[in-house]
């Protein structure tokens, strides 16, 4: 094998591909990059095998000989990160030793044959749907927030696609909390898919959406990929049901209470200054035109804060994790936010067009 590219297109090639690699890997050559030449183009992939998750990047190359080869992924990237601005000539010796030049330095680095390296499942001829890059962005900014961080649910360690009724909803849950929000997709009204997409992935097509462009969607059996821009996200889905969300939505609430989201997330981040992991509970005063917030945290202190409101409900007290409410109200748009508050032990809703987010009480000590 023997090509060269720029350095800087290798190295968001490197970038886009990294990051799931993991260095504690019994199997070495998981821990590697494959590079695979054909043609004017340089595909470098990396794999986990344990969750089932590959992730391809496609750089433009000159190529003077087809080839193949795996090299550590760590120390290449590093290397690849600290070359000149110059052009990148990589070529591979018949005993796996890749050389790298560029300029006047030189990096030899000890790679492995791609023999053992996991088979990509291709996707090439399977069905898929079309949708916009910043549409899907902003779904999950709106809802992976809420997965499951406990391992031992794994079912909740995802975000569920659901596409029925040429709709795209996204859903989200840890057991406590709730997120959906739906989009219109390009798809056949007949088209129904679920899909348990696992964390990993979400975390992935968080790192590289961007605002502009396509992204299409590539169902297999048991696996889907994304592909946007450069990049090829090939994921295995977890096998399971999921919680029936549509179940646990409450109806709308005539009575709602407003108030400014700004206001809301300073006073929300002043009260979690208060808060500890044995005592993450908020106390939330509900009144005609004003929202109390306080927090008392033995050996340490109180707080409290005032926010005006618009609310024309019965009075409460109701208690919440505040994280779970920051988590959606910062990524909301709008001056203001409203909330479905009906009594103290029933969740609060947040409402807005086409999306839905749901946080259960908890116990004011």
């Amino acid at each position: 094998m023997k090509f060269q590219t720029d350095k800087s297109l290798l190295l968001k090639g490197v970038q886009a591909v990294q990051s799931i690699v993991s260095t504690k890997n019994i199997i070495p050559i998981i821990s590697n990059i494959l590079l695979d030449t054909k043609k004017e183009r340089l595909t470098l992939t990396t794999a986990d095998i344990d969750i089932g998750i590959a992730i391809q990047s496609f750089i433009t190359v000159t190529t003077q000989d087809e080839g193949s080869i795996t090299v550590p992924a760590k120390k290449f990237f590093e290397i690849i990160k600290e070359l000149p601005n110059a052009p990148v000539f990589i070529s591979v010796k018949k005993n796996n030793m890749v050389i790298i030049d560029c300029e006047k330095c030189q990096f030899k680095l000890m790679g492995m044959p791609k023999d053992e390296f996991p088979k990509i499942p291709d996707f090439s001829k399977k069905e898929y749907l079309t949708t916009d890059q910043g549409k899907l962005k902003n779904m999950l900014k709106l809802t992976s927030f809420a997965m499951s961080r406990d391992e031992t649910r794994y079912i909740l360690n995802s975000v569920l696609f659901d596409i029925k009724d040429a709709k795209l909803r996204v859903v989200s849950t840890d057991g406590r909390r709730l997120a959906t929000t739906e989009e219109d997709i390009a798809a056949p009204k007949t088209f129904n898919r679920q899909l348990i997409v696992p964390s990993k992935t979400i975390q992935e097509l968080n790192r590289v959406l961007s605002e502009e462009g396509d992204i299409k969607i590539m169902f297999g059996e048991n696996q889907m990929a994304f592909e946007l821009d450069n990049t090829l996200i090939t994921s295995r889905l977890i096998d399971g049901e999921f919680p029936n969300y549509e179940q646990v939505i409450p109806k709308e609430e005539k009575q709602k209470l407003k108030i400014n989201r700004e206001a809301l997330v300073a006073a929300i981040k002043r009260m979690s200054l208060y808060t500890t992991q044995e005592s993450l509970c908020v106390r939330f005063d509900i009144f005609k035109d004003k929202l109390v917030l306080s927090k008392n945290t033995q050996d340490l202190g109180e707080a409290r804060e005032e926010i005006d409101i618009a609310y024309g409900g019965k009075e409460l007290t109701i208690g919440f994790n505040p994280a779970f409410i920051l988590d959606a109200v910062k990524e909301l748009t709008q001056d203001e936010v409203v909330f479905e508050v009906t009594d103290s032990e029933k969740p609060a809703v947040l409402r807005e067009k086409r999306y839905v987010y749901i946080i259960l009480p908890m116990h004011i000590a």
